[in-house]
């Protein structure tokens, strides 16, 4: 039994000395890293940063701003015919992938119509009211320039439809 004993002992502490922090930090300093080169694209601007490198929307983020997020709902929907339901001669199916249209539902107590301010991107929703600000990273790629927006002042509610971009495969044709 004794044995045994000083075998287990023997096979911790050499577990220990694999594992210990100081091992592992020796390691890290015997390589040298180096700076791999990348390909520069040299421009004309004197911009610091091309527009494809600031994340959509981070210009919108302002934690000085003390407005109220407006309470949202975001409802994918789809164009169904009696084709797709009776007859299942399209390949649309029940999923988020077959959706055509995004409804951005935007709950907005005591504002006027007049009061909006909405700017659709790609990618990013931005509304601005006196009294809310929503800055809203959207789910999916939408067309910007081909959305709507309608305002209803009995429910202080704001609906915005916005068509999603899919590319052309078997589903989305």
């Amino acid at each position: 039994m004794e044995g045994l004993g000083a075998s287990s002992l023997q096979n911790l502490q050499a577990l220990s000395a694999l594992l210990s922090p100081q091992q592992q930090e020796e390691d890290d300093e015997d390589g040298k890293v180096r700076k791999l080169s990348t390909p520069y694209k040299k421009q004309k601007s004197k911009d610091i940063w091309s527009e494809e490198e600031v994340p959509e929307g981070s210009q919108y983020d302002d934690e000085a701003d003390q407005r109220a997020q407006p309470e949202y709902e975001i409802i994918l929907k789809q164009s169904v015919g009696t084709e797709d339901v009776f007859l299942g001669l399209s390949r649309k199916d029940p999923s988020s992938m077959c959706c055509e249209a995004m409804l951005v539902k935007i709950k907005l107590p005591d504002t006027k119509a007049t009061d909006v301010v909405l700017d659709i991107k790609e990618t990013f929703l931005d509304l601005r009211t006196a009294k809310y600000k929503l800055g809203l990273h959207l789910p999916q790629p939408v067309h910007s320039q081909e959305g709507r927006a309608q305002f209803y002042t009995e429910r202080e509610e704001l609906e915005v439809t916005l068509l999603i971009k899919r590319p052309m495969d078997i589903i989305n044709m």
